[in-house]
This record gives C-alpha cells, sequence and structure tokens, in this order.
C-alpha cells in the first residue's frame, strides 16, 4: 500500500506545524503578558510561539466542539420538551512521563478561560485517585506506580460520574508530588464547572475485563479527548533531564519523598534514573499508555525540545 493510500486510510488528519498555524482565526486571547513560566512543567518548553501557532488553534477547534455540545443541550431540551441542567464538557489528556501533558493542560485551561464565552473551566490530575503508598506497599505495586492496576478506578469513576450526572458540587482526591503520596484530608472542589480538563497518563486506558463483565472505560465520560506523543528516545532523554533537574531543586527539600537521590553522585543518579526508565515507565508506555493513543481525538506530536512537529485531528 503506498504512502497515499495509507493517509487516505487513517482515521485521522494530519498537519505539519505550519499548515496547523494557519488554520489559526483572529483572536482576542492576551498573550503579551502571558507568563510561560508559570505554565510549564519542569524541563518543559514553552515559548509564545509554540502557544500562537499550535495550542491557540486548539484551543479554538476545542471551541467549536463545545459551542456545539451546546447547542446540541438546547435543541435537545426543546425536542424532549424538557429542561434539564448542561453538565460539564470533559476533555482528557493523555501521554507518557515527561512528555509535557502538564503543560499542555495549563496552557489550554488558560486559553479555554479566556474565550469570549468566559467558562470556567477546572483542572484535575488523575494523580490524585492513585491508591495511597501504604496500600501500594501491600499489594506490592510501589515499582508500578502509574500502571492501571495503582488507580483506585471506582473512585475516579465516582468522581466522573457525579461531575457527568451534574452534581454541582464534586471533590477529587489531591496529590503531592513533594511527599510522593495522596495529601490526607485535602480536597479539590469543583463547583458547577462548565468545563473540565482531566489530566493523567492512562486515561484513555480500556478497563479490565472483571468475571465476564464488561466495564465502561474512563474516556466514556470524555467529550474530547487528546493524546500527546513523541519518539521514545525523546521522552527517555527528557525524563532523565527532568530527573536531573530535580536532583538540584525539588529533591533538595528534607522533606521531598526523593531527599535522598539528592544526596548522590551523578553517577549514581543517573544509574537510578536509567533503572526507573527502564522498569517502571518504559514498560507503562509500551504496554498501556502507548497503545491508547490512536482512541484520542486529537494527537500532538513532539520532536526535539519538546517542540511541537504534528497535530493529527479526527475525521468527523
Amino acid at each position: 500500500m503506498n504512502k497515499q493510500l495509507t493517509k487516505d486510510y487513517s482515521p485521522y488528519l494530519t498537519f505539519n506545524r505550519s499548515e496547523w498555524s494557519a488554520l489559526s482565526r483572529r483572536s482576542t486571547i492576551p498573550l503579551e503578558d502571558l507568563d510561560l513560566q508559570s505554565l510549564q512543567g519542569v524541563n518543559d518548553r514553552l515559548s509564545l510561539s509554540e502557544v500562537t501557532e499550535v495550542y491557540l488553534p486548539i484551543s479554538q477547534l476545542l471551541n467549536l466542539y463545545y459551542l456545539n455540545a451546546k447547542n446540541m443541550h438546547k435543541d435537545s431540551n426543546h425536542f424532549l420538551q424538557m429542561e434539564t441542567k448542561k453538565v460539564p464538557y470533559i476533555i482528557g489528556i493523555a501521554g507518557s512521563v515527561a512528555v509535557g501533558k502538564s503543560t499542555t493542560a495549563r496552557m489550554i485551561q488558560y486559553l479555554i478561560s479566556e474565550w469570549p464565552e468566559q467558562p470556567k473551566v477546572d483542572l484535575v490530575t488523575t494523580d490524585g485517585f492513585l491508591y495511597p503508598n501504604e496500600i501500594l506497599e501491600s499489594k506490592g505495586l510501589m515499582k508500578k506506580k502509574g500502571f492501571p492496576e495503582s488507580y483506585d478506578i471506582s473512585k475516579l469513576f465516582k468522581f466522573l460520574s457525579e461531575l457527568k450526572s451534574g452534581q454541582s458540587v464534586v471533590q477529587a482526591p489531591v496529590y503531592s508530588h513533594l511527599t510522593y503520596n495522596i495529601v490526607r484530608d485535602e480536597m479539590q472542589t469543583l463547583t458547577e464547572p462548565d468545563i473540565v480538563i482531566v489530566e493523567g497518563i492512562n486515561v484513555l486506558q480500556p478497563p479490565k475485563n472483571v468475571r465476564g463483565k464488561d466495564k465502561p472505560f474512563i474516556s466514556d465520560f470524555f467529550d474530547f479527548s487528546i493524546y500527546i506523543d513523541a519518539e521514545e528516545a525523546n521522552v527517555e532523554k527528557w525524563y532523565k533531564e527532568r530527573f536531573q533537574l530535580l536532583r538540584s531543586t525539588a529533591f533538595k527539600n528534607p522533606k521531598s519523598y526523593f531527599n535522598k537521590f539528592a544526596k548522590m553522585s551523578e553517577g549514581e543518579a543517573l544509574a537510578i534514573a536509567d533503572r526507573i526508565w527502564k522498569e517502571t515507565n518504559h514498560t507503562n508506555l509500551k504496554k498501556n499508555i502507548l497503545p491508547t493513543k490512536n482512541r484520542a481525538d486529537l494527537i500532538i506530536e513532539k520532536g526535539e525540545g519538546h517542540s511541537v512537529t504534528e497535530v493529527k485531528v479526527r475525521k468527523l
């Protein structure tokens, strides 16, 4: 099969960066004074050109989908002769560790909040739905933290179900990257959000069949989903660079779970980072995360230096 036929049979429309940038419409969103430093994650790189050429058009596309959902709700109410409450529009963001999910999620949150409709948008990470470390240790799952089995899926389903049922106030557990654990007695409260962004490595993961019973997908609750992709070698490089950067910053905090790594020699630390990548993150990427890529509505392809090279949009 030749390249053109392969492209024609793809469920996605593919745009290189310049093609994608050319789709951007005139925007009133203020970007001149945008604090990029506050939005980008550790070792991630976010430039104003990246925002205007990549994320602004993504935001504009999301706005079309969101307004279409609002209109559909209005038309449905008219047809059914009912007045039902509009439930939150949920956007899922998935991808490997160190690929830049948090930066993308925060950037999209900012752009959505600046839409003319000024929707109320909340960002929730699935880290809060990990089992506490003591439970992971009892289950022998500490080395598989981030794998599907390390999450309290029933709690995550409950949270998403409450959102989609139109419950006015919904709470999500909070995770601390400092202590590498769930924060006890602290919750993130969402009060009547218009849009919720749910970011996590396995949010597009299919459920495991339990005793012959099919369970719903987490993504069944999503109205739109995004997957952030990059060559495996780049992701490994970014993970190790981030690990080294954290050794000289966050890991130096005596309260940090990873404080011991800050005291190691560079050689010892690199060996640890390599082992964690191979035993945990690489395995999780190949087995659980990457296979979910083609379930996304939009795929962001990154190249060297976290620069976006391509955007794929699922055909309608």
